[in-house]
């Protein structure tokens, strides 16, 4: 006779959680506050869902930013292979895309949840949408659960109410409290993956601009803490994308520090080559002032703004301009400075970093070690990672490893 499992959360952690739960023989209810599932997977990939990542699994490990070693177990126990390979065996084709990102051929995340949905079905999970859970204790060896002002006992309970980042899809923080109510300790929540304020007044002139093939650093003080090449974007407040995305998950364990975030916009070109460059363009360009030769170099959003820090009056002539402000241009253009103020708001994150405390559950099973029965997945977990379905692997492989062992 099996027992009777209640997972909390209807997203991708407690979706799997509750569908191998019962696959193992248990009686499993699933509560999901929303009135769908997978609100939030809803939203992934810019809502063509970002499944995982096609990576090794040495790989995936890697793009964890927190807690590495917790995630060696579930990567291993449930991969990214085979979390394709449910959502294909329920009808829906995947492709694999730049940076190894899998994405349903369809491109819609909605197909994906109708897959998950299917998954849940076969294997019998009483599912109950709009059933916020408003208490969890135990009671000698079961627990008590409240929803919709009905209290029912449980075996075991599988908490995958995700983060507080993405509030409007649900996560408003409720594992916490559950999990803290019952003596576990919760890592302070900061926002992760979330676009960055920065501190100079000009940023709003450069709002909407989007950089393909730069170079992004950070620093902590002197200490390079963050580099990566790719794409970003400006915006009124600051700076987005997917490299300052995965950069704001280094500098939020630095934040008490002064941090500065550096754009090489021509990482191809080295100082000496950038200088020749220059000096082409100067020449084909020596009777106009220098705010009209730099059209070949930068987009006209950008000309303005790098006119002003370049200390280089707009309206000199080409043909004027000193080998030193020459230089000085080149340092400018390897060496873009921004500092960085604050993080957007936790809304605004795609994950959350801190949560329930990784040396308080069994990585092999994500049971608590201080509760029996009582068990972690997803996003609760004081696990985060990088941009590119790594998050989302987390999910599938600690919701696997708690349901088959609730």
């Amino acid at each position: 006779m099996g027992r009777r499992v209640a997972v909390i959360g209807g997203g991708p952690a407690g979706i799997i959680a509750a569908g191998n739960s019962a696959a193992s023989g248990n009686s499993v209810v699933l509560f999901e506050k929303n009135e769908k599932l997978g609100k939030k997977l809803f939203i992934t990939g810019k809502g063509r869902c970002n499944i995982t990542n096609a990576a090794p699994i040495e790989e995936l490990i890697e793009n964890i930013a927190v807690n590495k070693s917790f995630m060696y177990s579930g990567f291993y126990s449930f991969t990214n292979d085979d979390i394709v390979n449910l959502i294909e065996s329920y009808g829906v084709a995947t492709k694999v895309e730049r940076g190894n990102r899998v994405f349903p051929e369809s491109d819609k995340s909605s197909d994906v949840i109708k897959a998950l949905k299917k998954f849940l079905d076969s294997k019998g999970v009483e599912v109950r949408l709009e059933s916020p859970v408003s208490s969890l204790e135990k009671c000698g060896e079961r627990f008590a659960l409240v929803s919709n002002g009905i209290e029912e006992e449980f075996d075991s309970v599988v908490i995958a109410t995700g983060g507080k980042s993405y509030s409007s899809t649900g996560s408003t923080g409720d594992g916490y409290r559950f999990a803290k109510s019952l003596g576990h300790t919760v890592v302070a929540i900061k926002p992760a993956l979330v676009p960055c304020e920065v501190s100079e007044n000009w940023i709003g002139e450069l709002q909407g601009l989007s950089l393909k093939n730069v170079s992004l650093k950070a620093y902590a003080g002197k200490q390079k803490i963050y580099e990566d090449f790719g794409e970003m974007i400006f915006t009124h407040y600051g700076v987005s994308g997917p490299m300052v995305l995965s950069m704001s998950n280094y500098i939020n364990r630095h934040i008490d520090k002064h941090i500065e975030i550096s754009i090489d916009l021509k990482p191809a070109l080295d100082h000496k080559q950038l200088e020749s460059r220059i000096i082409k363009d100067f020449e084909k360009y020596s009777k106009k002032q220098f705010k009209n030769s730099l059209g070949d170099l930068f987009p006209s959003k950008l000309i303005p703004v790098v006119v002003k820090l370049s200390n280089i009056d707009g309206e000199k002539f080409v043909n004027q301009i000193s080998k030193e402000e020459r230089k000085a241009l080149v340092e400018l253009i390897k060496d873009f400075r921004l500092k960085f103020k604050k993080f957007r708001p936790i809304d605004e994150a795609i994950v959350t970093s801190g949560g329930i405390s990784t040396d308080e559950i069994d990585p092999s099973t994500m049971e608590s070690k201080l509760v029996p029965g009582l068990f972690f997945a997803g996003e609760t977990i004081d696990v985060d990672a990088l941009t590119g379905g790594y998050n989302l692997q987390v999910a599938y492989s600690t919701g696997y490893l708690a349901g088959i062992n609730s």
